[in-house]
């Protein structure tokens, strides 16, 4: 295994410790307010599960507004293809941990002005750990959107964190008092 994986690995390991024995439930409600997201129209979230930042609220609020929310759905490949949904938890199909839509035909990424990005901890440049499988990265790659983690206060670190050629900086990331913004790199 490549050093910088390796070092990514033991990291995560680290951060999901400290994170179970450090939860405290959160809203992240106020991003929603942002001027990212009050000119989006179409905004991709994800459906959170365990102790990460809660996004039930979030996508409901999103789907109430009348915008389009799309959430994720994984590929056998590690890519990710993006579902129109409604916020109905019937719609979606559990897959290990997840839930992802099961029904409908995928959206082109293209269309999405603002994606929320699940983050286990990120350094002050933007570069954020994510579960370990490179599906987001893979996708913030191709995209323009407005990119924001959620994460909770404390997971915001002047460590270096292990950067390979595939991360991909976030403009942004929210804890539940505020949001920090990355200059552009």
């Amino acid at each position: 295994m490549e050093a910088a994986a390796q070092v990514k690995r033991e990291l995560r390991n680290r951060y999901r410790q400290d994170r179970e024995q450090t939860y405290i439930p959160g809203s992240w409600m106020h991003i929603l307010n942002s001027s990212e997201f009050t000119n989006a129209q179409c905004i991709a979230s994800y459906i959170s599960y365990g102790v990460e930042p809660e996004t039930s609220d979030l996508n409901q609020a999103i789907v109430k507004s009348g915008r389009t929310l799309l959430v994720p759905q994984l590929q056998n490949d590690n890519s990710l293809l993006w579902f129109a949904w409604d916020g109905d938890l019937k719609s979606l199909k559990r897959k290990g941990k997840i839930y992802e839509p099961s029904t409908g035909a995928a959206v082109d990424s293209a269309t999405i002005d603002v994606i929320i990005v699940p983050t286990l901890h990120v350094n002050r440049t933007g570069y954020r750990l994510g579960q370990g499988g490179g599906s987001y990265d893979r996708t913030l790659a191709e995209m323009k959107a407005w990119k924001i983690g959620l994460i909770y206060g404390g997971e915001v670190t002047a460590e270096d964190l292990p950067v390979e050629s595939h991360d991909q900086a976030l403009d942004a990331v929210a804890t539940p008092e505020m949001i920090i913004r990355f200059p552009k790199n």
